[in-house]
C-alpha cells in the first residue's frame, strides 16, 4: 500500500546517519514501535517498509517514516498480524489543533487525547503539531 506525505514536512533526525533508511529504521525502533523483522529501503523520496506488526504499530511506523524531511511516499509491505480496523491519516493544516482535528473526526473536541496517544512518541506535546505533519487518526470507539 502506498501512502503520500508532504516531502518538506517532518522532524529532522537528531543525529547524522549514513542514509535515510538507516535513520528511519533507528527512529522507528527508538520510538519502540513494534515491527518485527523491520527492513527499511529508500529510493529517492520513496521509502519501503517491510516486517510484521499489528495494524496500529504498522500505521505508526508508516507515519514515523513519512514524517521525515525528503520523504514523499511510503510503500508498506508490513504484514498485518491482527484484524483491527484501519486508521485514517490526516495532514495538519495551518491553524489546526488536536482539538479541532478531534472535532472533525469524532464530533468531540475533547477527544484530542485519542489522537495524541495514537501518535506517541512522535508527538511529545499535544500543543506541538505543525502544518504538513501527517497524523494517524484511529477509528472512533
Amino acid at each position: 500500500m502506498l501512502f503520500k506525505f508532504a516531502k518538506q514536512a517532518g522532524e529532522a533526525f537528531r543525529e547524522k546517519f549514513a542514509n535515510v533508511s538507516e535513520g528511519i529504521k533507528d527512529r522507528i525502533q527508538g520510538n519502540k514501535t513494534a515491527v518485527k523483522e523491520l527492513d527499511v529501503e529508500d529510493d529517492g523520496d520513496k521509502v519501503v517498509l517491510k516486517g510484521k506488526a499489528t495494524r496500529a504499530e504498522a500505521e505508526k511506523a508508516i507515519v514515523e517514516a513519512g514524517n521525515t524531511p525528503g520523504v514523499a511516499e511510503v510503500e508498506s509491505h508490513i504484514e498485518i498480524v491482527d484484524d483491527a480496523p484501519e486508521a485514517q491519516f490526516y495532514t495538519v493544516q495551518s491553524g489546526d489543533t488536536l482539538s479541532k482535528i478531534a472535532k472533525e473526526f469524532y464530533g468531540d473536541a475533547m477527544k484530542y487525547p485519542v489522537i495524541f496517544e495514537a501518535n506517541k512518541p512522535m508527538l511529545s506535546d499535544p500543543d506541538k503539531i505543525y502544518p504538513g505533519q501527517a497524523l494517524r487518526i484511529p477509528p472512533a470507539e
